[in-house]
Order: C-alpha cells, then structure tokens, then sequence
C-alpha cells in the first residue's frame, strides 16, 4: 500500500472516530448517563443490526430512540405494541380510492414501518402474529402487503422496548426473533446525580433542542466502512470459541453451560460480535479489532441468545453468569 494510501485510510478511520463522537454527544445533550445504552443503539446503527432494550418505566428507553432520530436527520416511526395491534398497522393496509372521474382503485397507504428508525415500544405485548410482520422487515428489509413486497428505506434500524416488570398480557418474543436483535441492552434506573441532571433539564423552562449531526447517505458510508475493517485470525477464532462455549453439547463448554442452558448461541452472536467490534474499533480511531472490544460488547450480545433450563430458572441463575463463566473460560484457552 503506498503512502498516500495509508494517508487516506488513516483520514477515513478518523472522519468515522470524529463523527461517531460528535453523534454521540449530541445524544448526551438530551439522554442523562446511560453509557451503554447510547453504546448499544450507535453499535446496533452502523453495524446495520437492531436492538433490543429492556428495562423498567421511566428510564429514557423512548427518549433514546427519539433523540437518536433527531441527532441523525432521519425519519422515525414509532409502533406502540398491544395486543390488538394487526399487521397491517405497522406493515400498511390497501385502501379504496376513487379519482375525479368516478374511478376506483386500490392504494398502499404504507405504516409506521416505513421509517429510517423504527420505535417498536413493548414489543413483547404485541401478539406472534403482529411480531412476525416485524421479524420480515427487520430480516429482510421489506414487507409484503397482499401480493406486493415493498423495500424499506435504507438506513433501517428497529428499537424495540419491553418491560420487564409487567408480564400480565404480553407475548414472549420468540427465540428466531430474539436472534434477529443485534444486542440485547439493559436499561437500569437512573442514580442520584443522574436524577439531579433530569430534574435541572425537564422541569424549567429551558427546553434542549438536538442538532442533526448526520444523514442517511453518511449513514450508509459509515455502515459500509465498518464491514471493510479486517478482522484478525486470533480475533475471529477468539469469538468462535466463546459462542462455541455457550453451548451444552460442546466440547469447549464450561460446566455452568452443560448444567443450565438449554440452547446456546448461534452463528448470528458470532457475526454480532464481529461487526460490533469493527465499529467500536473505528469509534476508537482504530481500524483492527482488540480483543478488549470484543470483551466488552460479549454480555449485549449473548444474552438474549442463550435459553436456560429448569434447573436454572430453579435456582435462580441468569444468563449473565453464564456469559461470565463462558468469559472466564475462554480467557483460560
């Protein structure tokens, strides 16, 4: 590679570094604390994938998406799942229209679905049916309506919510959609000097705006460039041997894996962590993935994709456990 190629690549890994930390303070302007979650829903962005939050009422989780949209100058679309939400209210329905001359035909007058940021609020109160119209969009990046298939537009990212407090009337999301989530992250409530700030920003008259940082097209270029980082053989066999280890009928498995989980994760986890990692790379000005990325984003990545037994559920065991047994393990090798 010439100097002057290694000039330009070292010019677009920072143009991504600087980008990334001017969107994610933009956010930060609005959203008080959350570090992970804000890392969550920019990783899930420009690594093309969607993201799961779970956390109780009242901790910002509809705020993120907002702002996200906001600081991103794209559209948004928001779905609030009950259980009588049909899929043609969130895909679009046909409707009868009739033009000047007395003449009737049928129009797709398209849903919420057809947004850049998709707000997908308590998802788990939605019913299967409702859920598999969004598992098509969120797979396949388009819907069908009647005969008809309609791309959705490009960036697409869905945001679901759910709540883990309230489990009267929901729908468990199946585990092929679970899969479908890049990272799954925890919402926690907010501590005392975080509630100090919320209070200093919602209760005056004082009103934080959010300035478009990004749009759509440099979105895409961000997305892209993330899948152009290499990702090195110890990286790569590094993150085979964790989801590897996560499953019970394994070899490399840990004895808290062979003894709790039911299912383990799929290939899916590996391809999470690897696009995860190339973004947190870039984020950080760098263009290899370190094992301490990896590391880092290993809990959001697995958790949503491990299925415990009886046994578990028995004593009382979580899935984070696991993901640390399955760390330490490997750390081992």
């Amino acid at each position: 590679m010439s100097g002057s190629s290694v000039q330009a690549a070292a010019e677009t890994v920072a143009r991504f570094a600087r980008d990334h930390a001017a969107l994610r303070a933009e956010i930060g302007r609005v959203i008080v604390g959350h570090a992970e979650v804000v890392q969550g829903a920019l990783l899930s962005l420009f690594a093309g994938g969607h993201l799961l939050l779970e956390g109780p009422p009242g901790t910002g989780k509809t705020l993120l998406v907002r702002t996200l949209a906001d600081a991103l100058r794209l559209s948004f679309g928001r779905v609030q799942c009950t259980p009588d939400l049909m899929p043609a209210d969130v895909v679009g329905t046909y409707l009868v229209t009739e033009d000047d001359e007395g003449s009737r035909d049928f129009t797709f007058r398209r849903g919420p679905v057809f947004a850049n940021v998709l707000l997908a609020d308590e998802v788990n109160r939605a019913t299967p049916k409702t859920q598999s119209a969004l598992l098509e969009a969120m797979q396949e990046h388009q819907v069908t309506a009647g005969d008809q298939t309609y791309p959705l537009p490009d960036p697409f990212i869905v945001l679901a919510t759910e709540n883990p407090i309230e489990m009267e009337g929901t729908y468990p999301l199946p585990e092929a959609q679970l899969d479908r989530f890049l990272l799954k992250v925890l919402v926690p409530q907010a501590g005392i000097e975080e509630i100090e700030t919320i209070l200093d920003r919602t209760t005056t008259e004082v009103e934080t705006l959010v300035t478009p940082v990004l749009d759509a097209s440099r979105v895409v270029e961000m997305q892209a460039l993330a899948r152009e980082v290499p990702l090195g053989e110890r990286a790569k066999r590094w993150i085979a041997e964790v989801v590897t280890a996560t499953r019970p009928d394994s070899d490399t498995a840990p004895d808290p894996v062979r003894r709790f989980v039911r299912y383990g994760a799929s290939a899916r986890a590996a391809q999470a962590l690897a696009l995860c990692g190339k973004v947190m790379a870039l984020a950080d000005g760098r263009a290899a993935v370190a094992r301490e990325d990896l590391r880092e984003i290993t809990h959001a990545a697995l958790r949503h994709r491990i299925v415990l037994n009886f046994e578990a559920e028995a004593e009382g065991v979580r899935t984070e456990a696991i993901v640390d047994a399955v760390l330490e393990h490997v750390g081992k090798g």
